[in-house]
């Protein structure tokens, strides 16, 4: 599916983040494998597993990592090597690195600094204002609450307005309340124009957020497009599924019967190997056969590799 929307806004093309044919390994290690896509304005998700190469994908598009073979370019520009993109792109990283002495409105201004802006205050005022947190911006952020420091390294991120923002599991610890508040930030940020590029390991997370998600699974881009398409492609995958009962034979009977459920197989430890299709339905049945038959339900799990998370997206909602 075409990731290209909006077209003529950027360069002729509409694409801010273009990544073209990118691997990435460590020794023996392959941690991306031939990705290739591209990003225009909007909220753009990169979703996956944890291990699925989003965050070494991300460090390669902000210029962190070296790509081992491939090319990505931002605004037209090479990223790697490119001090000067920086003025045009914000990147806040997965990993929550402030120092809790510090005042909230110190750490953009920090920001601000680094980023060489001559009115650091207005600019620091002006961040913190978007993030909504003007009235905590002097409390020292040890006293925070994650979703506050979430947005307030948010804040720190945009100190200079970057044209294209690329943010590594911003809502990692947030509760639902903060993960809306930060949702309305990124709305806001993206109506303005700015590319977004968001990670995320929970699909249901980006699900109202995101005008296009990218999947990726293993190092590979699995899939690509709106969270409906993606949803569908999913679905249509087949899946083998472990199942663990106290009585195995009457819970394959059960099974047998869904339309969803291609074959049901009892191994020598009397587990089940369930292969089915739009598992979401399954893994609803499952506990309401086993409830309605007098089974004891005792462990559910995906054994096919390239399903490693993806049951999860479908099943934990």
């Amino acid at each position: 599916m075409s990731m290209i929307a909006n077209e003529n806004i950027v360069n002729g093309s509409g694409v801010t983040i273009d990544v073209a044919d990118v691997s990435k390994w460590y020794g023996s290690v392959v941690a991306v494998n031939e990705v290739a896509f591209k990003v225009t304005p909007g909220i753009t998700a990169l979703l996956g597993p944890n291990g699925a190469g989003k965050t070494t994908m991300l460090h390669m598009i902000a210029g962190l990592a070296r790509c081992s073979e491939g090319d990505v370019q931002v605004l037209d520009e090479p990223v790697r090597g490119n001090p000067g993109i920086y003025t045009r792109l914000g990147f806040m990283s997965e990993h929550e690195a402030v120092y809790g002495f510090q005042t909230g409105r110190r750490f953009v201004e920090m920001s601000a600094q680094l980023h060489g802006l001559d009115a650091i205050e207005a600019a620091a005022k002006k961040a913190i204002d978007i993030v909504g947190l003007a009235d905590v911006q002097d409390r020292p952020l040890k006293g925070y609450s994650r979703g506050m420091r979430q947005r307030m390294r948010l804040a720190a991120s945009i100190v200079h307005e970057p044209q294209v923002m690329i943010l590594d599991e911003p809502l990692n610890g947030t509760d639902p309340r903060q993960r809306i508040e930060f949702q309305d930030v990124m709305r806001r940020l993206a109506r303005e124009g700015k590319t977004i590029l968001i990670s995320s390991h929970i699909l249901e997370e980006v699900e109202t957020l995101a005008d296009r998600i990218l999947l990726m699974v293993s190092g590979k881009l699995a899939a690509a497009g709106d969270f409906r398409a993606i949803r569908e492609k999913l679905d249509g995958l087949a899946y083998r599924v472990r199942i663990v009962v106290d009585a195995p034979r009457a819970m394959a009977a059960a099974l047998v019967a869904m339309e969803e459920v291609e074959s049901v197989g009892v191994e020598e430890d009397q587990s089940l190997i369930v292969l089915c299709r739009n598992v979401g339905p399954i893994q609803i049945a499952i506990p309401e056969l086993a409830k309605s038959n007098g089974i004891r339900l005792l462990r559910v799990e995906p054994i096919d590799d390239s399903l490693e998370a993806l049951f999860g997206y479908l099943v934990d909602r």
